[in-house]
């Protein structure tokens, strides 16, 4: 059952995972030791390029027809994770094992508990995990009980690409890892984070924000106020939310293309043959021009803020995506970025997205949004609480 039928908050904590590297830890999936060494040691499958359509539809202009509703939903993280031991390339049996495991750990989820269980522990049940779905869900409040199964329509499959299972979104660098942070950016973020509540911020912002976190709803990061989408899954670049809400559909109008996405009903807007707005005009979603080069549209992506931050990244931040069909039910989507004030190297990745019969209904976000009220309230309560103690 998708969440989109339901108006429910839904913080942006699932790219506070991706930020700390906690897709690079986690196991493509628990193997059984009777099978284990046979899976670890069975070969990838050789590349089989992709077959395009014989006859690519087209629009009355000329170009590619992309339009559609795709599903990108997927097993496979950002970065590459430890137990693919460097690997992009992992066999059909790994792949298998992995894809296996979620399942059955979502049909323990998905299964009745009983009436008379225990509370959890104070902050939740923190046990190891071996996924990266497993340990998205725990770290969206799993743990405590909140957003379990009934609410949750996770992928179920690894990426292919070419024939071949892949370990990770990340193709570029080889090693399959967002390169490391200049240590400029990192100062930079410190200060930041020293004097507002990170913008990707999740549920623990509390922790570690700033004093007056919850002085007010404009100091709570943007996804947490239902106004963008969590974890760049309006992009650019435009990611799996690895959570809910998967869909995304692309529309073209002659001089322009839509990029809708189901989370938060975010809409980008591409300018076909434009040029850029001047650097003082600056958006959330940056300003997106595109072009065609042969059968591929290619978007790119300047004049971003500082308010919507993308793995730590400035202002100067530069997306380039590429969007192409790859067969009548699949786009391969690429993507580039590239900030030099934050990383020393430009990274890349893809993965498809996949055509889907599904319709996209609104995610009423604010609808639901109690808990923000919820949140300002309490905080007002503690701090009358804290000066009456002081008083006392």
């Amino acid at each position: 059952m998708r969440n989109r039928r339901h108006t429910l908050l839904f913080s942006g904590m699932v790219i506070a995972l991706t930020a700390a590297g906690a897709g690079s830890t986690q196991s493509l999936g628990a193997q059984q030791s009777a099978n284990a060494a046979a899976q670890t040691s069975a070969k990838a499958s050789p590349a089989r390029p992709a077959r395009a359509p014989a006859r690519p539809p087209r629009t009355p202009d000329g170009h590619p027809d992309l339009q559609g509703t795709y599903d990108v939903a997927t097993v496979t993280p950002l970065e590459r994770p430890a137990d693919a031991k460097g690997r992009l390339v992992i066999s059909d049996e790994e792949a298998a094992a992995a894809e296996a495991y979620d399942r059955q750990r979502e049909a323990k989820d998905a299964a009745p508990i009983a009436a008379d269980r225990a509370a959890p522990p104070v902050g939740g049940e923190r046990v190891a995990t071996k996924t990266w779905l497993e340990a998205v869900e725990q770290f969206a409040g799993g743990g405590t009980g909140g957003y379990n199964r009934f609410w949750i329509e996770q992928g179920r499959e690894i990426i292919t690409i070419d024939g071949q299972k892949r370990s990770s979104i990340l193709v570029d660098p080889p090693d399959g890892k967002v390169p490391a942070m200049k240590a400029d950016a990192r100062q930079r973020n410190a200060r930041l984070r020293a004097l507002a509540v990170d913008p990707s911020a999740g549920e623990d912002a509390a922790a570690s924000g700033p004093a007056g976190a919850f002085d007010g709803p404009e100091s709570r990061p943007l996804a947490e106020r239902c106004l963008l989408g969590f974890n760049s899954t309006a992009g650019p670049p435009s990611l799996p939310n690895y959570f809910y809400n998967n869909l995304k559909q692309i529309v073209q109008a002659g001089d322009q293309v839509l990029i809708f996405n189901e989370m938060v009903h975010d809409a980008r807007v591409v300018r076909m043959g434009g040029k850029h707005l001047p650097p003082t005009i600056r958006r959330w979603m940056g300003d997106s021009i595109g072009w065609w080069e042969g059968d591929t549209l290619v978007i790119d992506t300047t004049n971003f803020t500082g308010k919507t931050q993308f793995n730590g990244s400035n202002d100067q931040l530069h997306v380039v995506e590429r969007i192409r069909r790859v067969d009548a039910n699949t786009l391969l989507y690429r993507f580039t970025i590239d900030d030099p004030t934050t990383w020393d190297r430009t990274w890349t990745g893809e993965y498809p997205w996949k055509a889907t019969p599904e319709r996209i209904f609104e995610y009423g976000c604010h609808e639901g949004n109690y808990a923000m009220t919820n949140m300002l309230k309490g905080a007002r309560l503690k701090e009358a609480e804290d000066a009456a103690k002081k008083q006392q």
